[in-house]
């Protein structure tokens, strides 16, 4: 979990970095390629193209598309917000899942969950503040990212039924490759060095985080690991701060208070407590 930590915390900053020179179409692009060059080995000591069919196509399209749009959201709100703020938002993401698991997966809505859903709104209105007048577009951007992000999670786990991870993650590259072709043409520009050795460093961290965190799923339970990726919201803020020169806010603060506390909550009463001797 401290590999999965410092890989998506380089997300942030790379994301920034690159974006300065790039646009997120460009940036999205050369990722999903070199994305698709580091998984090509895993692909061919598992069977090759051929055992990365699908009998559901359109599941796949339809949720790489989503969580496509998500993503260049995201890109896009780093260059508009601090990054504290970003993350903080991106923690609304598990309410969204919630609450689509709940409508269209069948899952149970509980009192924790509901609980998390109300803290988690609460906290987005917090950071947002819409009863100043000055919502940062930003903010909004970075909202709609996390809705995305919901979704495409919700599908994901619809998906993971009869897809295997492998081919659910080369679906995604090669979708989301496919979605940005053109849109990265009409924008491309060549990057310089310093940009390209950001968009490296952004394929690897994005790609190599995810296994960080199997790994840890492998050597622990779900509700030890989940909740220290919640250590995100601060480390991010420090970064900004110290990187960026990004004031600590208060209100970001707090929000992401609320916003962590109903995740917390909805974990905790997610974990089953374990039956006693003789019983």
């Amino acid at each position: 979990m401290a590999g999965w930590l410092a890989l998506m915390l380089i997300v942030a900053i790379a994301g920034r970095e690159t974006a300065r020179e790039l646009n997120v179409f460009q940036i999205m692009e050369v990722r999903s390629v070199i994305g698709f060059l580091m998984l090509y080995p895993l692909v061919r000591i598992n069977g090759g193209f051929a055992a990365m069919k699908t009998s559901r196509p359109l599941q796949h399209i339809g949720r790489n598309l989503i969580h496509y749009a998500a993503q260049l959201g995201w890109f896009f709100s780093l260059t508009l917000i601090p990054l504290g703020q970003v993350v903080s938002i991106e923690f609304t993401m598990p309410i969204w899942t919630a609450i689509l698991a709940a409508s269209f997966l069948g899952e149970r809505m509980t009192v924790w969950k509901i609980s998390a859903i109300v803290l988690g709104v609460v906290g987005v209105i917090v950071i947002v503040r819409p009863a100043t007048g000055n919502v940062n577009p930003g903010q909004l951007i970075a909202l709609g990212a996390a809705v995305g992000f919901g979704i495409s999670v919700a599908m994901m786990k619809s998906l993971t039924r009869t897809e295997s991870t492998l081919a659910i993650i080369f679906w995604m590259l090669v979708i989301q490759a496919a979605a940005g072709f053109f849109p990265s043409l009409y924008v491309w520009r060549w990057p310089s060095a310093y940009a390209f050795g950001w968009i490296v460093v952004l394929a690897f961290c994005g790609t190599f985080s995810h296994y960080c965190m199997a790994r840890a799923m492998l050597h622990a339970d779900a509700t030890v690991v989940l909740p220290m990726d919640f250590l995100r919201v601060p480390l991010t803020a420090i970064a900004g701060w110290l990187i960026y020169s990004e004031p600590l806010d208060a209100f970001t603060l707090l929000g992401a208070a609320l916003i962590l506390t109903g995740n917390l909550l909805n974990l905790r009463a997610s974990n089953p407590v374990p039956a006693r001797a003789g019983t």
